[in-house]
């Protein structure tokens, strides 16, 4: 059974898990150095004084994914778009966790009025992209080379979803 709550203290191994193994193996983040306790603590942190939600999923109690959105961009023209993340375990891929976390984020997002959402995908990763189709995502464009991760260039593929 799969279940969406708000995340806790209790959450912030799991997350940092996840975080490091697709630092580590994926371009679907694109830092280099795996995230410590004290540095998940503060994006934590940043995120509960911000009022920006994190959210958990469950397997049969079990934390196995997380979800969140925060500013897209500083300046205050922006102030009604966010930009999204889902991580899920390895484990738990194929499994719909991806699918229950970004629909609940989008209840959420609507939910505080906000007029879109944002998704900053590594552009080779075609299965997020069509993921994020199936929700009524678009392509916004792609930012060709702008990281460098694994000794290669890589592309970014902006993707929107409009809410109201």
């Amino acid at each position: 059974m799969h279940t969406i709550r708000k995340a806790t203290a209790s959450d912030l191994g799991m997350i940092k898990d996840i975080t490091n193994h697709n630092i580590l193996h994926t371009t679907a983040n694109y830092d280099y150095e795996p995230k410590t306790d004290a540095e998940i603590a503060l994006w934590f942190a940043d995120k509960q004084n911000g009022g920006w939600p994190v959210i958990v999923a469950e397997e049969n109690g079990v934390p196995v994914g997380f979800a969140s959105y925060g500013t897209f961009r500083v300046k205050i023209g922006y102030k009604s778009t966010v930009e999204h993340s889902v991580y899920v375990s390895e484990e738990a891929h194929g499994k719909g966790i991806g699918r229950l976390l970004l629909s609940h984020l989008i209840n959420i997002c609507r939910e505080e009025g906000y007029h879109c959402m944002v998704g900053c995908i590594d552009a080779s990763n075609a299965g997020s992209i069509a993921f994020h189709k199936k929700f009524g995502f678009t392509e916004a464009g792609v930012l060709k080379e702008v990281a460098y991760k694994f000794d290669k260039w890589l592309d970014l593929q902006f993707m929107q979803l409009l809410l109201k």
